[in-house]
């Protein structure tokens, strides 16, 4: 390459990154809008890692209701207000996800944050499992088209067949205002700040998901989960080089090498 070639090229990358220069200078929400990826790409790293820590507080409280399959290989946990509107529609939306897909299982995750109303109708939400109509009174509060507080939680309490003098007395039991701290604990922990929000595999996300993309959302992580799932099978070979006990799910991969192995001595 010549002198004059190579300096031709050094000119032009020059004038390039000038260009790109001076359009950040001219257009700055360009560069507010590299900051926010970045930060959006740091949350996504930092949430792969705290999910997992806190397995068990998102998907096997039991003090948090399910719907759709109990042992779902996927799971859906659902941080909700009953007088948020996007969460009234997102309910629709995981009602087809779960009778879509067998295989998924639905956590609700009582999470007010619009005042003493709402506060007021987690807590008799909480309380009508004692009854066993958690779900019914659950859609029914997410389908009331209205202010949900005390008189209407109570009067759609009396709809979907609860007692609503039991209802009341189950209220007071120390144990549901435990439940509702722990969800606003790990809600913190997960930089949930609102309603609705949606937490499937190791991502959170945050407003109204829609049927499509909740349907994309739950095959990626069951695709994740199965990937995972190889891994500790691998670690279950190495065990085995180890003198411990082998996985069985290796079982059949460890006969095939061993097989191929001795065709090879």
């Amino acid at each position: 390459m010549s002198n004059l070639t190579a300096g031709l090229i050094a000119l032009s990358v020059l004038a390039l990154l000038f260009s790109g220069l001076a359009l950040l200078l001219h257009y700055p929400y360009i560069v507010e809008g590299l900051h926010r990826l970045e930060d959006q790409r740091q949350l996504a790293a930092e949430l792969r890692i705290l999910i997992p820590e806190r397995r068990d507080a998102l998907f096997n409280d039991p003090a948090a209701p399910i719907a759709g399959n109990p042992e779902g290989d996927v799971a859906l946990v659902a941080f909700f207000d009953y007088n948020c509107l996007d969460c009234r529609a997102e309910a629709v939306n995981f009602q087809q996800a779960v009778k879509d897909d067998l295989n998924v299982k639905l956590v609700f995750k009582e999470f007010p944050v619009l005042g003493p109303a709402s506060e007021f109708a987690a807590v008799a939400a909480l309380a009508s499992r004692k009854q066993g109509k958690y779900e019914a009174f659950h859609l029914a509060l997410m389908g009331f088209h209205g202010l949900v507080n005390e008189r209407t939680s109570l009067t759609i309490a009396g709809r979907v067949g609860l007692d609503v003098e039991q209802l009341k007395r189950d209220m007071e039991d120390p144990a549901i205002a435990g439940a509702i701290a722990r969800n606003r604990a790990l809600a913190n922990d997960l930089y949930i700040t609102g309603t609705p929000a949606l937490v499937v595999g190791d991502d959170v996300i945050p407003g109204v998901v829609e049927v499509a993309r909740l349907q994309r959302s739950i095959a990626n992580a069951r695709a994740k989960a199965q990937v995972r799932s190889f891994h500790i099978c691998k670690i279950g070979i190495f065990d085995r080089l180890g003198g411990r006990a082998i996985s069985p799910c290796v079982l059949p991969l460890v006969r095939a090498i061993s097989l191929i192995w001795s065709a090879t001595l």
